[in-house]
């Protein structure tokens, strides 16, 4: 089964998921708190399983508030959406472990919330945490670890959730750029083995591109998908079209940005 998900999610591009059924579906989707404007409007989005997309928007804009929807943390004011039965695992910005906890630990409490035994949660946790290369430093506190390394705990205890969704709200923003680059090649590694379909939420165009199959642009609020893009083998592999594809997008999230300022 696994050489099968690795197979189907090998192309980056709309290809690699033409055919699949949908994970998510968005239908005029909306959210306004209380009596103020709306965040969100008019959303409508789908994206089907196993594939990757990245959502793209100014700070303020609504992503983290849409990523709440879809994870079923908050309900939307208006339309409606479609998600697993399973529901969605999270990963937050802030790697928020247990710190008196070691990161087999912090994995295996993911575990036995699902009601995985004593002895199959420890080897279960062992597997996550050598699939994303942590391995050896598993019986680590958070306070031992590096900014990239509880990351890594992070997503090794999101995947132990089991969902076959995950949801990520700028899980690498507070990272220096090199950790970032190598966290971006862990997760698209773990995206093929694993075979999640993955929202990410960024406001950073050239990490979008690098890790999305599709880019979704929301505007400022209220936010709307205005835009979208499919990131191609090529795009992947010479540079200058990611370059081009990159120069498109900002121009576009520029315009996005100066509509409402």
């Amino acid at each position: 089964m696994t050489e099968l998900l690795i197979a189907e999610t090998e192309s980056r591009g709309e290809a690699g998921s033409a055919g699949r059924a949908p994970a998510v579906v968005l239908e005029n989707l909306g959210k306004r708190f209380g009596s103020g404007a709306p965040v969100l409007e008019d959303i409508n989005a789908t994206v089907r399983q196993g594939e990757f997309v990245a959502l793209l928007g100014a700070s303020g804009c609504g992503k983290s508030t849409l990523l709440n929807i879809i994870s079923g943390l908050d309900v939307p004011s208006a339309g409606a959406l479609e998600v697993p039965e399973e529901g969605a695992a999270f990963m937050f910005q802030d790697s928020s472990l247990f710190p008196w906890l070691s990161a087999r630990g912090n994995v295996e409490m993911a575990l036995k919330l699902r009601g995985v035994g004593k002895a199959e949660r420890r080897v279960r946790a062992a597997e996550l945490l050598d699939l994303v290369n942590l391995g050896h430093s598993m019986d680590k506190r958070p306070h031992e670890l590096s900014g990239g390394m509880r990351q890594r705990v992070a997503l090794a205890r999101s995947l132990a959730q089991d969902r076959p969704l995950l949801l990520m709200d700028e899980p690498f923003a507070a990272l220096d750029a090199i950790t970032r680059d190598l966290l971006h090649n862990e997760l698209e590694r773990v995206w093929k083995e694993t075979g999640r379909t993955i929202i990410f939420v960024t406001h950073n165009v050239r990490e979008a591109v690098r890790l999305g199959q599709r880019v979704l642009l929301l505007s400022s609020r209220p936010g709307r998908v205005v835009a979208e893009w499919d990131v191609s083998d090529e795009h992947r592999t010479d540079p200058g079209a990611a370059g081009a594809l990159t120069a498109d997008i900002t121009a576009r999230l520029r315009q996005e940005i100066r509509k409402h300022a």
